[in-house]
Protein backbone atom coordinates (compact mmCIF):
# COMPACT_ATOMS: atom_id res chain seq x y z
CA UNK A 1 0.00 0.00 0.00
CA UNK A 2 1.07 3.16 -0.67
CA UNK A 3 0.85 6.72 1.25
CA UNK A 4 -2.78 7.72 0.49
CA UNK A 5 -3.53 3.91 2.56
CA UNK A 6 -1.38 5.48 5.97
CA UNK A 7 -4.10 7.92 6.23
CA UNK A 8 -7.16 6.82 8.76
CA UNK A 9 -10.07 5.68 6.69
CA UNK A 10 -8.37 4.83 3.22
CA UNK A 11 -8.09 1.22 2.46
CA UNK A 12 -6.31 -0.45 -0.34
CA UNK A 13 -9.70 0.20 -2.15
CA UNK A 14 -10.21 3.38 -1.97
CA UNK A 15 -6.41 4.33 -2.28
CA UNK A 16 -6.52 2.70 -5.98
CA UNK A 17 -9.68 4.60 -6.79
CA UNK A 18 -8.28 8.01 -5.64
CA UNK A 19 -4.99 6.98 -7.78
CA UNK A 20 -7.23 6.50 -10.97
CA UNK A 21 -9.06 9.42 -10.28
CA UNK A 22 -5.35 11.14 -10.15
CA UNK A 23 -4.93 12.11 -6.47
CA UNK A 24 -1.74 10.59 -5.42
CA UNK A 25 -1.10 11.89 -1.89
CA UNK A 26 -2.23 13.07 0.98
CA UNK A 27 -1.45 17.01 -0.35
CA UNK A 28 -2.96 16.74 -3.32
CA UNK A 29 -6.09 15.04 -1.16
CA UNK A 30 -5.94 18.22 1.14
CA UNK A 31 -6.33 20.64 -1.89
CA UNK A 32 -8.81 18.70 -3.61
CA UNK A 33 -11.02 18.00 -0.83
CA UNK A 34 -13.30 15.42 0.38
CA UNK A 35 -16.45 16.36 -1.53
CA UNK A 36 -14.47 16.65 -5.18
CA UNK A 37 -12.30 13.82 -4.42
CA UNK A 38 -15.53 11.85 -3.94
CA UNK A 39 -17.37 13.50 -7.06
CA UNK A 40 -14.42 12.11 -9.00
CA UNK A 41 -14.38 8.91 -7.36
CA UNK A 42 -18.34 8.55 -8.23
CA UNK A 43 -17.64 9.41 -11.95
CA UNK A 44 -15.87 5.92 -12.27
CA UNK A 45 -17.96 4.10 -9.25
CA UNK A 46 -21.28 4.71 -8.97
CA UNK A 47 -21.30 2.89 -5.73
CA UNK A 48 -19.29 5.30 -3.96
CA UNK A 49 -21.67 5.76 -0.95
CA UNK A 50 -21.84 8.31 2.17
CA UNK A 51 -19.17 6.19 3.98
CA UNK A 52 -16.79 6.99 1.45
CA UNK A 53 -17.34 10.55 1.45
CA UNK A 54 -16.70 11.02 5.29
CA UNK A 55 -14.02 8.47 5.51
CA UNK A 56 -12.33 10.83 2.83
CA UNK A 57 -12.94 13.98 5.21
CA UNK A 58 -11.80 11.77 8.28
CA UNK A 59 -8.62 11.37 6.48
CA UNK A 60 -8.06 15.24 5.32
CA UNK A 61 -8.50 15.95 9.29
CA UNK A 62 -6.52 12.88 10.53
CA UNK A 63 -9.59 11.19 12.16
CA UNK A 64 -12.03 8.15 11.82
CA UNK A 65 -14.99 8.91 10.27
CA UNK A 66 -16.90 8.06 13.25
CA UNK A 67 -15.19 11.05 14.92
CA UNK A 68 -16.28 14.10 12.60
CA UNK A 69 -18.04 16.96 14.36
CA UNK A 70 -21.89 16.29 13.43
CA UNK A 71 -21.93 19.50 11.82
CA UNK A 72 -18.98 18.63 9.19
CA UNK A 73 -21.50 14.99 9.46
CA UNK A 74 -24.67 16.75 8.32
CA UNK A 75 -23.10 19.15 5.71
CA UNK A 76 -21.40 15.62 3.84
CA UNK A 77 -25.25 14.11 4.35
CA UNK A 78 -26.74 16.94 2.83
CA UNK A 79 -23.72 17.23 -0.46
CA UNK A 80 -24.32 13.11 -0.77
CA UNK A 81 -27.75 13.79 -0.88
CA UNK A 82 -27.75 16.66 -3.79
CA UNK A 83 -25.05 14.06 -5.72
CA UNK A 84 -25.88 10.62 -5.28
CA UNK A 85 -27.04 8.73 -8.87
Amino acid sequence: MGELAKLPNIGKTVEEQLLQVGISSADELKAVEAKEAWLKIQAIDESACIHRLMALEGAIQGVKKTMLSDEVKADLKEFYQWHKK
